[in-house]
């Protein structure tokens, strides 16, 4: 049975809250992956906070409709076929690095020899700019992660403070080097 006039209103709603809220957003055609494979996948993303649908293309369409992407070719030539969107809130790149490390992990079952390849990124986005499928690969899914950019900040802010430290030790250190060398000389050692 097909949705009502309501349903389809408030999917096409949802849709469009989705892409404005999202910080990047990539599209996958997922012709050719077993249920298994989608569920492992769709778990990775539910941890990293990802949200992972498969839409209908028309529902984009609609939900895009007056916005910039709506009269994007690159992004209008990615709705073709079936199309799987996630989207990643926090961390831009989230999405991106789950479904390379997905693909890297499976690449037998996903990239079989003289077969489609499957789990196909058709396109990203970034910050309202269309990235094709090797941009999003290669770039997007080399984006430090929100986590990794707090590690290197904090890194850089306590850096400074842990050689004052090491600088207020030394003399001290030096001291008790000179001591214990002057120690052992009148020890006879």
């Amino acid at each position: 049975m097909g949705l009502t006039r309501e349903e389809k209103v408030a999917q096409v709603d949802s849709v469009r809250e989705s892409f404005a809220n999202a910080s990047a957003t990539v599209l996958v055609d997922f012709r050719g992956v077993n249920v298994e494979m989608i569920t492992n996948l769709r778990a990775r993303f539910r941890e990293a906070g990802v949200e992972y649908k498969v839409i209908k293309n028309n529902v984009v369409r609609m939900a895009l409709d007056g916005s910039d992407l709506a009269d994007n070719e690159e992004f209008a030539a990615s709705l073709i076929g079936p199309t799987a969107i996630a989207w990643s809130f926090e961390d831009p790149s989230a999405a991106a690095k789950i479904i390379k490390s997905f693909r890297k992990e499976f690449s037998d079952e996903l990239q079989p020899k003289d077969k489609p390849e499957k789990l196909v990124v058709k396109c990203g986005l970034l910050e309202g700019q269309v990235l094709d499928a090797k941009r999003v690969e290669k770039e997007l899914a080399t984006l430090l992660g929100k986590n990794e950019i707090r590690a290197s900040l904090l890194a850089q802010l306590t850096a400074p403070m842990q050689n004052l430290v090491g600088q207020i030790n030394a003399p001290a250190q030096n001291l008790a080097l000179v001591l214990d060398a002057y120690r052992r000389k009148e020890a006879g050692e």
